[in-house]
């Protein structure tokens, strides 16, 4: 097994963790990469497949996922859903889509504050982008 590790956000600041399961694991490193999230650790296998990984949100946050596996207690990729929260929402939102997300919901103000949209990623996963911090 190998291991790749980039230090930029303190890892152990993170008190919850989203964890996915991928179909392609390195397309999504590729997409989440293009959104701003910050590969923290990425552990593979001797035939090069992902089998754990840990990204960083680098205003706060993280997650864990690997690649599709028969004995993964993960539900079956593409049917997450994440919120956010991001104090630049519709960059998140832009970077998304140009990575290959697909519009569920444009950018809108919310009546109850914060401004947001959602996007599937490349694999279906429902992510919704969101400057609104419920308090």
């Amino acid at each position: 097994m190998t291991e790749t590790t980039t230090q930029r956000t303190s890892a152990a600041a993170v008190q919850l963790w989203q964890c996915l399961a991928f179909h392609d694991a390195d397309r999504m490193m590729e997409w989440l990469g293009a959104i701003g999230f910050v590969a923290h650790s990425t552990f593979r296998d001797d035939d090069g497949n992902v089998v754990h990984a840990e990204w960083l949100w680098p205003e706060g946050g993280g997650i864990m996922f690997g690649s599709e596996r028969a004995d993964s207690p993960l539900h079956e990729p593409g049917k997450a859903g994440t919120y956010l929260v991001t104090g630049n929402p519709d960059r998140v939102f832009e970077a998304a889509v140009a990575a290959g997300a697909t519009v569920q919901r444009p950018m809108v103000d919310h009546d109850y504050g914060g401004r947001g949209g959602s996007v599937l990623d490349p694999e279906g996963n429902h992510w919704s982008f969101g400057s609104y911090q419920p308090a």
